[in-house]
């Protein structure tokens, strides 16, 4: 899954779901509406978009930038092996894809990246798009989360993965959000993926923290508070 990296070791409470592989996850609740008039206008460039998400001085201590850039000049290596990746259904590789790869179009779009300690992981994307356009954008999202609550596929090496989806309780950040829990399970290994997929004004944000232990509640729900607020200002 494009996006969610390895493991966020800042283990805490989160929701009680616990899946394993071949279990029937319950359906996810209805989709959340976002204003049916948007509260302010597209953020018109990337760039001003990117210099409002967060940073790594807003995350616990330990983590940094992942986005950094390769040595051109590095030494050739061998051609790497057949990528054996594929997801079934096909459409369920969108899960957790940047917003603006999902629903491709908005004005304006940026990500980052951030490891920190044991190999974690915190992802944050956002997208703007037409005012008339974001309400469906993010019902969009949220439906393809409905169709994928139990998927499959192979990682790059042939390995079996099984994905499971399920609701995750949380407040409302900026004009409207919601919470999932991506469960990823191969090989004996179980990483959890929290993520908060919210509205402000014309732009839609997703913010995933990946972990062999759900993140804190508490700290997930209140970096998406402030991803919220730093959106909150250009988009008035």
């Amino acid at each position: 899954m494009a996006w969610a990296a390895v493991t966020l070791a800042v283990a805490g409470c989160g929701s009680d779901t616990e899946t394993t592989p071949g279990t029937a996850p319950a359906p996810l609740q209805p989709a959340v509406t976002a204003p049916g008039v948007a509260t302010a206008p597209p953020i018109a460039d990337s760039t001003a978009l990117a210099a409002e998400l967060l940073t790594a001085a807003d995350l616990p201590p330990g983590y940094a930038s992942l986005d950094l850039p390769t040595d051109p000049g590095g030494a050739a290596t061998d051609d790497p092996p057949a990528d054996q990746s594929h997801t079934d259904p096909a459409e369920c590789a969108g899960v957790l894809a940047p917003i603006a790869d999902q629903a491709p179009g908005g004005p304006a779009e940026a990500g980052e990246r951030f490891g920190g300690p044991g190999f974690s992981s915190i992802d944050i994307d956002a997208a703007s798009y037409p005012a008339d356009s974001v309400a469906a954008v993010f019902d969009s999202v949220q439906q393809l989360l409905g169709r994928c609550t139990a998927y499959s596929g192979t990682d790059a090496d042939g390995v079996t993965v099984e994905y499971r989806i399920a609701d995750l309780s949380g407040p409302r950040v900026g004009d409207s959000s919601r919470s999932v829990r991506v469960t990823t399970m191969s090989d004996g290994l179980t990483l959890t993926s929290d993520v908060v997929i919210g509205v402000v004004g014309s732009t839609v944000f997703q913010l995933s923290a990946t972990a062999t232990s759900p993140v804190d509640g508490a700290l997930l729900t209140g970096l998406a508070q402030t991803q919220a607020d730093r959106l909150r200002g250009p988009a008035q």
